[in-house]
């Protein structure tokens, strides 16, 4: 049977050199319960700690603590047992228990300085700065990130050199240090003209570097690299950090079409798998694609309960950022005031997805828009002098640009708004001219009827000209005996605590089904006709107009998005306490 484990060992070892990660799984899965069968420690130890090499960040790890701890608990070598309580406190990360984590590293960390062995010292403090990868634990990554160097400063295997430049490239982008940003990626793309995998993290995260400094042209070749070096090295997470590499710089370069492709895939992932950090993710790059409407419905999932319960992990103050800058995006102040809230002892942080897959500002930035929305303009605006002195020194072109264009007073305090057509088909919209939409013209028509109910068949009309004719539906999309099925089911989930992800994906769909069917007031909405078909070609209309505004004038977008309602009859409900003279 030994002869069979190792059989098998080498296959997997074969599949994971060529790329092929499931293969490589299923085999090492193999290979370990055969090994633990026959008692063959090493074989088991081998074969388990190439399985956790496949796991996933963010994932569910499934069976694979149970297999580690099975071995931990019965070799007795110390190496074996570092490197296995290095792989379990690593797999407790993954998964977002870093208190699970912390115990398994610390004992990896003691028995790996009694042992003197680089390789497994580089190994063990690689696990132990995961565990402690929290927004407080920095001082001491800084030391450990510091100590990975020196241990592997004469080492030739390229693993452990790319675990040590990784985290001192992720240690530079936390402390802001461009010359040991540049010195970290070059030493990755030195080794990675040898080993493909130090090669694909040298591509990302040359990506991410020009990210920040303003550079987006480099993206499709950056990619490539990253793709070519996958084929030939097993990378748990290619998929999720190449998606990374196309969605962020689409965001920032206002490429809206590729965020609403990337969107769903985050979105999905992070439904199906209950991951909180590629959830917030998601909800910024709709921003991004100018889906205000699926934005919002997202920041929505981040509730007190969510935000006060995140994990101080190495994700914290990433999912705290992505939350804000969406929440800012759809003037949600119950979520702004969370986050903010929660962010303020942070100030003066960069924010940076784990491992420097990207950079997503600084703390000052979000914070200084964040209380502006709430009224703080003095905190505000000593917060933006801060975030725009940090971004010109480390030269963040699009970071500074987009927070110099930010305004703290709120839209329409003191001064008239232009809302207008005018020659050559354009428009004058607030401080921009833009080119003629039809939401444009819905808008208009709202804003010089505040606070009066317009049907979307008569703004339909009004753009056309001409009468439309009221057609019958064909029917409800649901009917009532349906409906009601569905609202008990959805209300006995809503009155759980603690739902499984079936659970919370059941009744998102039932929302969403529900709220395709249901009209004003909950009456059934019929299929096809009139007033239905008007209700969609004017919502869509008028979200992608004010996702333009928003583009150029972030609080004249805010305030639109925040008073402007839809469905069968739309309306401009101004803002008592901020009253906006238009110019129409």
């Amino acid at each position: 049977m030994t002869s069979d484990v190792h059989e098998l060992l080498d296959r997997a070892d074969g599949h994971a050199a060529a790329g092929r990660g499931a293969e490589a799984v299923a085999l090492y899965t193999e290979a370990t319960d055969l090994a633990l069968a026959a008692g063959d420690l090493a074989a088991a130890s081998r074969a388990v700690l190439a399985l956790a090499r496949g796991q996933r960040f963010g994932e569910e790890p499934g069976l694979l603590p149970a297999r580690l701890h099975e071995v931990y608990v019965r070799v007795e070598d110390p190496a074996a047992r570092a490197g296995l309580a290095a792989a379990l406190a690593r797999t407790w990360v993954y998964t977002g228990e870093p208190r699970r984590a912390v115990p398994f590293a610390d004992t990896a960390l003691t028995l790996a300085h009694e042992l003197h062995d680089p390789i497994v010292l580089a190994d063990c403090l690689d696990a132990t700065m995961a565990a402690h990868w929290g927004p407080d634990d920095l001082p001491r990554r800084r030391e450990w990130a510091e100590e990975l160097g020196d241990t592997v400063a004469h080492l030739r295997e390229p693993r452990a050199r790319t675990q040590a430049h990784l985290w001192g490239l992720t240690v530079a982008f936390e402390t802001l240090n461009l010359p040991r940003m540049h010195r970290h990626v070059r030493a990755l793309e030195l080794l990675g003209e040898e080993d493909p995998e130090a090669r694909f993290f040298a591509a990302s995260r040359r990506l991410a570097v020009d990210v920040l400094r303003g550079r987006f042209d480099t993206a499709p070749y950056l990619r490539r690299l990253a793709d070519e070096a996958a084929q030939h090295v097993f990378i748990a997470d290619r998929e999720g950090i190449v998606h990374a590499m196309t969605a962020y710089p689409a965001l920032m370069s206002g490429d809206r079409e590729t965020c609403a492709a990337e969107a769903p895939a985050f979105e999905e992932y992070a439904l199906a798998e209950g991951v909180t950090t590629i959830l917030a993710e998601a909800a910024w790059i709709w921003v991004g694609a100018g889906r205000l409407d699926r934005a919002e419905a997202l920041v929505g999932h981040f509730g007190p309960e969510t935000l006060n319960g995140l994990p101080r992990d190495a994700d914290w103050l990433l999912v705290l950022q992505c939350v804000l800058e969406a929440a800012l995006a759809v003037g949600n102040k119950e979520v702004v005031a969370n986050a903010v809230e929660l962010l303020t002892p942070y100030e003066g942080r960069a924010v940076v997805n784990a491992g420097a897959v990207m950079f997503h500002g600084v703390t000052d930035d979000t914070l200084a828009r964040g209380h502006a929305l709430l009224g703080n303009l003095d905190v505000a605006a000593r917060l933006r002098q801060q975030a725009l002195d940090t971004y010109r020194r480390i030269g963040a072109s699009w970071w500074r640009e987009r927070l110099e264009a930010y305004a703290l007073e709120p839209a329409g305090t003191g001064a008239e708004i232009r809302f207008h057509p005018i020659d050559g088909g354009l428009w004058s919209v607030g401080p921009a001219t833009v080119p003629a939409m039809r939401g444009l013209e819905y808008l208009h028509h709202l804003l010089g009827r505040p606070g009066v109910e317009v049907t979307a068949l008569e703004l339909v009309s009004a753009h056309t000209g001409t009468a439309t004719v009221v057609q019958a539906d064909a029917g409800p999309l649901l009917d009532r005996q349906a409906l009601a099925a569905y609202r008990r089911r959805l209300a006995n989930l809503e009155a759980q605590d603690g739902l499984s992800r079936s659970q919370i994906a059941e009744r998102d769909a039932l929302r969403a089904q529900l709220g395709a069917a249901a009209g004003l007031s909950g009456r059934a909405r019929g299929a096809g006709s009139s007033s239905e078909r008007a209700r969609v070609a004017v919502r869509k209309a008028i979200v992608n107009a004010l996702a333009r505004i928003a583009e150029l004038d972030a609080d004249l977008g805010r305030h639109l998005y925040e008073r402007v309602s839809t469905g069968v009859t739309c309306c401009y409900n101004p803002d008592p306490d901020r009253p906006i003279s238009w110019s129409l």
